[in-house]
């Protein structure tokens, strides 16, 4: 005999353990992904690379799949989760490792305005428009681009901008941006060819602060007044 009461009831019963099953899936899978957030590193939203946030869209995609899914094993909808956070750790280790790398994966800063003059070259090439540059410039309140010293779009998409000083001061004063020598203990050629310098004068200037070549230092900048600012390297050991 067919009884359609007990049929509703295991419909009812079937529908419950559906509805607790998902509830029980979020509360899982929101804790996961915050897991997976802090093992990949502490970020603000805001200066997120290209890189990082697509890593970031395609983990909730799949964090919601995981949920809708219940016929899905857990195990499986998680899986593609750990393989992003897995790539994105080891695409971050090797751009601590790697400076070519590091301008791949997060690209590099760009100078939008140089000494008031925009830079159309750059703009260009990054799609940036006078829209976007003024917008962002007015959020600094600065009206006229000719009272900029610097702009720089960082990798991140936030424009840094740098005033020029009172055209009454010092004209010898003018702004200088800080200029990194060396990077991960790697030599910037280019930026040495920029002040007119070479590797040996690099080599001796360390050399005069007990630093006895580039493998010992992390971080090397010029300054204004033309005075060395040096991170040495810790030990790893």
């Amino acid at each position: 005999m067919y009884h359609t009461d007990d049929v509703c009831l295991d419909v009812e019963r079937g529908g419950f353990v559906e509805f607790l099953t998902i509830i029980l899936r979020s509360l899982f899978i929101y804790f996961f992904v915050l897991l997976v957030m802090r093992l990949m590193g502490k970020r603000e939203i805001g200066k997120l690379s290209v890189f990082d946030l697509v890593v970031s869209i395609m983990i909730a995609d799949f964090a919601v799949l995981s949920i809708e899914d219940t016929k899905l094993p857990l195990f499986l909808g998680l899986l593609p989760i750990i393989t992003m956070m897995t790539v994105q750790i080891f695409l971050s280790w090797l751009s601590m490792k790697s400076s070519s790398i590091r301008h791949i994966v997060d690209g590099k800063p760009t100078i939008l305005i140089k000494d008031g003059k925009i830079q159309e070259e750059e703009m260009k090439h990054h799609r940036y428009n006078l829209d976007d540059l003024m917008t962002q410039l007015r959020e600094k309140n600065i009206s006229n681009v000719a009272e900029v010293d610097f702009a720089i779009l960082e990798t991140s998409g936030k424009l840094s901008v740098f005033p020029k000083k009172n055209s009454q001061e010092d004209p010898s004063q003018k702004f200088f941006l800080p200029l990194p020598l060396v990077i991960d203990g790697r030599i910037q050629l280019d930026r040495l060819e920029q002040i007119g310098k070479d590797r040996e004068w690099l080599q001796n200037q360390l050399e005069r602060y007990g630093y006895p070549d580039t493998d010992s230092v992390f971080f090397v900048s010029l300054d204004r007044y033309g005075r060395l600012y040096i991170d040495p390297k810790q030990d790893e050991n």
